[in-house]
């Protein structure tokens, strides 16, 4: 068989569409800072060189608002701190040194960070978690609601994770991310047995090894 037969078939249409881009980029780019425009030529070239290889899964929603890639969604919230919200926080956060583990409870949770900005009038919620929006903030009313409306009552109009309104406020303040990545698509629950098993693995070899 010649070697030109084992090649992968590429899709002209697709191949258009990426062209299409391209241009559109270095249009985009035309009056970019020469560092930039320098660096999307090579982004380019290495993409072009790259065009035979399967392209990464897109983005899909997260349910009502926010991004999901295979099992892991994300959630960012921006939102005003209600009058003296800012300081009743912090001094929360200080209370367990800035570490919420408590958030193990709710059992999907990847991540959380609080962001202080704009001289503490505004503040930056960003969190990484399993499965579809609704879920998740159900997870937190049903385990953890006292935890949560401790934080959210620092924010401006917050009505209580038990107000039927709070679903419409969260999602009303929450910006979708445009770009995601997620380089284990795991869940919490798959990444802890898998520790676990690691565990067990590196004991008995201890044990053989002694």
């Amino acid at each position: 068989m010649a070697a030109t037969d084992t090649q992968t078939a590429t899709d002209p249409d697709a191949d258009a569409a990426v062209g299409t881009t391209m241009d559109q980029l270095r249009e985009l780019f035309a009056d970019a800072p020469e560092v930039g425009k320098v660096a999307l030529e090579r982004v380019i070239q290495q993409l072009e060189s790259d065009a035979s290889l399967t392209p990464p899964p897109p983005v899909e929603s997260a349910g009502r608002a926010g991004s999901r890639l295979g099992k892991v969604s994300e959630l960012t919230i921006i939102v005003p701190f209600a009058p003296g919200g800012a300081q009743r926080l912090r001094t929360f956060l200080q209370l367990f040194n800035g570490n919420l583990a408590g958030a193990d409870n709710v059992g999907t949770v990847h991540d959380m960070r609080f962001v202080f900005l704009d001289n503490d009038t505004r503040m930056l919620f960003a969190t990484a978690y399993d499965g579809d929006w609704d879920a998740y903030i159900d997870d937190f009313a049903s385990k953890i609601p006292d935890f949560l409306d401790i934080i959210d009552s620092a924010w401006e109009g917050w009505p209580g994770i038990r107000s039927p309104e709070a679903k419409d406020y969260l999602a009303k303040h929450q910006v979708t991310a445009e770009g995601w990545y997620v380089a284990n698509d795991l869940t919490v629950a798959e990444t802890r047995r898998l520790k676990k098993v690691g565990e067990a693995v590196d004991e008995f070899l201890d044990k053989l090894g002694d």
